[in-house]
């Protein structure tokens, strides 16, 4: 028989609550990746893994806080740990393959398209991973143009998103992607949710059975929720991370000497020979100049 499905068991909260968690994710997201491209120093691979970490929890989280929602009315819901914990897994490992690609190729069309593309993908493989880790008395289908349309979905925004790293400029510029980023995944998510259907074994339904896993969820949710708490305030500590000042607005460092004049020559130091001449740096300094052996001072 034919399930009756319900995303929105908890009306607006758990769709505005999964939307906050993939904006937060992704704004860390981005931050990181920028602060990786822009200083480049011994702690790039650090900034690209914190990124790409916070990018696939925060869509992780945002995954498992809308499916919340999610109940069949005929059949409880439940999930099978493993496989949702491998889907975690997933987005971050596959997210991070495409920032890593950026942070080290360059941000040229080919590194995007291609990061964006890996990373579009990771993002999908754990929604259907995940989707795969439910538990009911039947089983789920998909409309395969609707699952492709979110697949497409879940590749544009990620290569946006990479776009955005290497391209915005300045905290309030890094907020707006951050909360396209978090429509694009919120929209890939429903996309695909649209494409599910449930088929249930027997002929009768389970009056009063239908439930929410979220006995479940929050459990899990805790672990990855810190995480990205944690990860915000490691931001907050760095305010070039912040506000996104990029190298080349810094105040470049003097040069000791001016354009136009000669550079000094070199001052032998004890027992070279001493056949050299030292010109004035500045008015008032001292000449020494030495000419087949004999030498004078001028003050």
């Amino acid at each position: 028989m034919q399930g009756t499905v319900d995303g929105f068991s908890y009306g607006i909260v758990t769709p505005v609550a999964a939307f906050l968690m993939a904006c937060l994710g992704g704004a860390l997201g981005l931050r990181c990746t920028t602060r990786s491209l822009r200083h480049r120093d011994s702690f790039k691979a650090g900034w690209l893994a914190l990124g790409s970490t916070s990018i696939g929890t925060g869509i992780w989280t945002m995954h498992f806080i809308a499916m919340m929602g999610f109940t069949v009315e005929q059949a409880p819901v439940d999930y099978d740990r493993p496989i949702t914990f491998a889907s975690l897994a997933v987005a971050v490992v596959m997210v991070g393959i495409g920032i890593f690609i950026v942070g080290y190729r360059g941000a040229t069309a080919l590194t995007l398209v291609t990061g964006g593309t890996i990373t579009g993908l990771g993002v999908a493989t754990m929604h259907y991973l995940g989707m795969a880790g439910m538990r009911l008395p039947g089983r789920i289908e998909y409309d395969t143009l609707t699952v492709a349309l979110s697949v497409v979905i879940a590749v544009v925004a990620a290569t946006t998103a990479l776009w955005a790293a290497v391209s915005v400029h300045g905290f309030l510029a890094s907020l707006g992607a951050s909360l396209v980023m978090g429509v694009a995944v919120s929209g890939m998510h429903y996309t695909a949710m649209a494409a599910v259907s449930v088929h249930l074994h027997g002929a009768r339904p389970a009056a009063g059975a239908g439930t929410t896993a979220s006995s479940l969820l929050l459990p899990m949710l805790v672990g990855p929720a810190v995480f990205l708490i944690l990860a915000a305030v490691v931001v907050m500590f760095d305010p070039l991370l912040v506000m996104g000042d990029p190298d080349w607005q810094r105040t470049p460092a003097r040069s000791p000497y001016r354009p136009g004049l000669p550079a000094p020559r070199h001052v032998p130091s004890y027992g070279e020979p001493a056949n050299w001449t030292a010109r004035p740096a500045g008015r008032g300094s001292r000449r020494a100049v030495s000419r087949g052996g004999h030498r004078s001072q001028d003050w």
